[in-house]
C-alpha cells in the first residue's frame, strides 16, 4: 500500500498539502496577466486544475501537453494536446503567459533531454513555474523507497521485477523493468540551476531537509519611479 503521507490523492497527507503550499507560489505568477491567463501544463491533468480552481485569483485558459491524449473532465476553457515537452514545435515562442510543470522534467529522459525540455518551456512562455524532486531527499518519490536512487541498477531492478513499490507496481519483464528504472533521473539544485538560468531555483523544505526545488520565472517589475 502507497505510505499515507506521499499519497496526493487523500487531500490529507503530506503530499497534498505539499502540493497546495507550492501553489501558492504559483498564484502569485498570476498577478503579472490580465485574463485570461494563458497557462500551458505540461504533463498536467484536468483533474488538478479542477481541485485547485478556487485558489486562481484569475481566469485562465488551459492548454494541457502529454504524451498521449488526456480528457479534460469539464476543465472550463481548456484543451489537450498531444506532445513532446522536449520539443513543443506546435507552439510559438511566448505563446503563453506562463508554463506550469509538475514533477515532470525527471521523467524525459536524459541530461539532454532534460536540456531540451527547459530550453522549450523558456521558449514557450513569458513566465514558467517547474517543480522536480530533490535527488538528494532520502525517499525516493516514485518508489517511496528509501535511497532508491543511489542503489546499482540491477538491484533497483530485481526489486521493481518483485515488488510493488510506491507509485509502482511490479513489473516482472527485466527489460520493461529496467526500463522503467532508468527513465527516472532526479536533479540536484545545481542542475536546476543550469537548465533554469534565467529564472530562480527555490528550495522546497520538509524540516530541515529539501524535498524539491521549483525553477521560477515571472515578468520583470516595472520602474515604479
Amino acid at each position: 500500500m502507497l505510505p499515507a503521507l506521499a499519497d496526493n490523492r487523500n487531500p490529507d497527507s503530506l503530499a497534498s498539502r505539499l502540493r497546495r503550499r507550492r501553489l501558492r507560489w504559483f498564484v502569485e505568477l498570476l498577478d503579472d496577466f490580465s485574463e485570461p491567463v494563458r497557462i500551458l501544463d505540461v504533463g498536467g491533468t484536468a483533474g488538478f486544475w479542477l481541485a485547485n480552481a478556487p485558489s486562481l485569483p484569475k481566469r485562465c485558459h488551459f492548454t494541457l501537453l502529454n504524451l498521449t491524449p488526456v480528457p479534460l473532465d469539464g476543465l472550463p476553457d481548456a484543451v489537450a494536446v498531444t506532445g513532446d515537452a522536449r520539443n513543443m514545435k506546435e507552439f510559438a515562442d511566448r505563446q503563453f503567459d506562463i508554463c506550469f510543470s509538475n514533477s515532470v522534467i525527471e521523467h524525459v529522459g536524459g541530461w539532454k533531454d532534460q536540456q531540451a525540455m527547459a530550453l522549450e518551456v523558456r521558449r514557450v512562455a513569458s513566465a514558467y513555474f517547474v517543480q522536480t524532486p530533490n535527488r538528494y531527499f532520502p525517499i525516493e518519490p516514485h518508489f517511496v523507497f528509501p535511497f532508491w536512487q543511489f542503489l546499482p541498477v540491477a538491484l533497483r531492478v530485481a526489486l521493481h521485477r518483485r515488488l510493488n513499490l510506491g507509485w509502482m507496481p511490479r513489473q516482472p519483464d527485466y527489460f520493461a523493468a529496467r526500463a522503467e528504472v532508468l527513465q527516472i533521473r532526479l536533479l540536484t539544485g545545481a542542475e536546476m540551476r543550469r537548465l533554469f538560468p534565467d529564472g530562480v531555483v527555490v528550495p522546497e523544505k520538509l524540516g530541515f531537509l529539501t524535498k524539491s526545488f521549483m525553477a521560477i520565472r515571472r515578468l520583470p517589475r516595472r520602474n515604479q519611479g
